[in-house]
């Protein structure tokens, strides 16, 4: 019988069809959510997928024979290897490669049951588990992050206009529009999205089948080349030729992008969460209407989502720094205890958190009539800079600023507005005409190249979107060289 060369679950399927029987959830199809893709089953699923592949690379290189590749390939479905007499066995072994193995040979022809696991190592079946895990996962945050990208760019083009107040250290600055404050969030989340597209590159050259202590001992004298057909076997690029095993690096760099990723939305978070203020109040979340937010204060509307992208900018991070950690280890391949469990946490926490800042900003209600009053709240000072480039050219800018400086104090002294105070004072009305002074006191009219910036993002993330992989169950297809 000749198999297919592995493209995701199809071999799989192939070869649980002709054993007869019906497919589970799990090997047809690639999970299409983070959580499912650190769940057991699944993770058996691809331990199996893993071992079937290193047969089929062994046989192709005369290690193992052909048959004997064959018969590991159709058996290797979880429906073969059960989730509870996986746990009865490892109950008696207290190993968990060592339990899968023991129940999944018994389903296996005996002539071609010797050759699994052969010459393999536990760590280098889990090493390439999770980095099969991590690459999906890595793909799936892809596509969460450009789902985000594209509520921000159409945020960003529908307030592109909306002019707001530019604030600096809290306090009123120059003014600016929400579509220029937003297209900051866009370019921070597409440097984010390049820095997964690079940890899916490394995640590409991650197969490890190096042996117990990284020497290809008990591989054979075609080992590498065995490791090679088995990376290419599972859809990878060729392995980084070195034991990456005991240095953890690039799961560290996985981490640290995902920490990178909270920080981003824990910022998206707090900013919201204080433009929701009730003393500013220039942006809503969009809550249920059978919601409540106290049980004592029922005028209050609290910014849940908000204050949930705040605490997981809080706690990712934290997981990084103990799957960083696990770059420093002993000897040749030992590695501490608990990293993978790390790694599914921190990738499901994102993914937790993705989907929250997605429901906050598809239906955020922006606020525009209050961030036009609340421009009026310094009493046009806020155009002060404005002023004073006015004045320069007759009276230079050193002296324009500290002339301003006075007239603002005295305004504020006297309590009235800036416009008042500029008519009032007698070197200003010889230079400005009270319809100068209106325009440079109108925000619409000092919004520098706002606009512009905004659509230069827009552009920037709308010609780097072209490069981004596209996921279509086990396959992805990209045009920048990541498989």
């Amino acid at each position: 019988m000749h198999f297919v060369r592995y493209c995701g679950g199809l071999a799989i399927a192939i070869a649980v069809a002709f054993a007869g029987g019906a497919l589970p959830a799990h090997a047809d199809s690639e999970p299409t959510s983070v959580a499912d893709v650190f769940d057991d089953e699944q993770t058996n699923q691809y331990v199996l997928e893993i071992e079937a592949a290193m047969a089929r690379a062994q046989a192709a290189h005369g290690a193992i024979p052909q048959e004997a590749a064959d018969a590991i390939t159709r058996k290797a479905h979880i429906r073969f290897a059960t989730a509870a007499d996986i746990d009865k066995e490892r109950h008696l072994v207290q190993h968990r490669m060592v339990a899968l193995i023991n129940v999944w040979r018994r389903s296996i022809d005996p002539d071609a049951r010797q050759y699994v696991h052969y010459g393999a190592t536990t760590v280098d079946i889990y090493d390439t588990a999770i980095v099969l895990q991590l690459r999906r996962s890595t793909l799936l945050l892809i596509e969460q992050l450009r789902d985000i990208e594209a509520i921000l760019i159409d945020l960003a083009q529908t307030h592109q206009g909306t002019v707001m107040a530019g604030r600096t250290l809290g306090q009123h600055a120059l003014p600016i529009t929400f579509g220029k404050k937003v297209s900051g969030w866009i370019g921070e989340n597409r440097r984010d999205i390049e820095r997964m597209k690079a940890i899916l590159g490394e995640l590409n050259r991650s197969a490890i089948l190096k042996g117990a202590v990284g020497t290809y001992a008990g591989l054979g004298d075609k080992a590498i080349a065995v490791e090679r057909s088995f990376a290419q076997e599972l859809g990878l690029a060729t392995p980084y030729p070195d034991d990456w095993h005991g240095t953890r690096d690039v799961f560290a760099s996985y981490a640290l992008t995902l920490a990178l990723v909270s920080k981003l939305y824990g910022a998206i978070g707090q900013e919201l969460f204080l433009l929701q203020m009730t003393d500013i109040g220039e942006t809503s979340e969009t809550r249920s209407s059978t919601s409540v937010s106290s049980s004592s204060m029922a005028q209050k509307v609290n910014p849940s989502k908000s204050e949930v992208l705040i605490h997981a900018s809080r706690t990712i991070p934290r997981l990084a720094e103990v799957i960083l950690d696990d770059v420093v280890n002993f000897f040749e391949r030992d590695s501490t205890v608990g990293p993978d469990l790390a790694l599914k946490d921190i990738s499901v926490q994102t993914e937790k958190t993705l989907k929250t800042a997605r429901s906050l900003l598809n239906k955020l209600q922006v606020n525009s009539d209050v961030m036009a009053d609340n421009l009026g709240r310094t009493k046009g000072f806020i155009m002060a800079q404005r002023v004073a480039f006015a004045l320069a050219p007759q009276m230079g800018k050193d002296e324009a600023d500290a002339h301003l400086h006075d007239v603002i104090h005295q305004a504020l002294e006297e309590k009235i507005d800036f416009r008042t105070a500029l008519l009032k004072d007698a070197k200003v009305a010889k230079m400005l005409t009270p319809k100068q002074v209106d325009e440079l006191l109108d925000p619409r009219g000092y919004l520098g190249m706002a606009r512009e910036e905004v659509a230069a993002v827009i552009a920037q993330a709308k010609e780097l979107r072209k490069g981004d992989p596209q996921v279509e169950g086990r396959h992805v297809q990209t045009t920048g060289g990541i498989r």
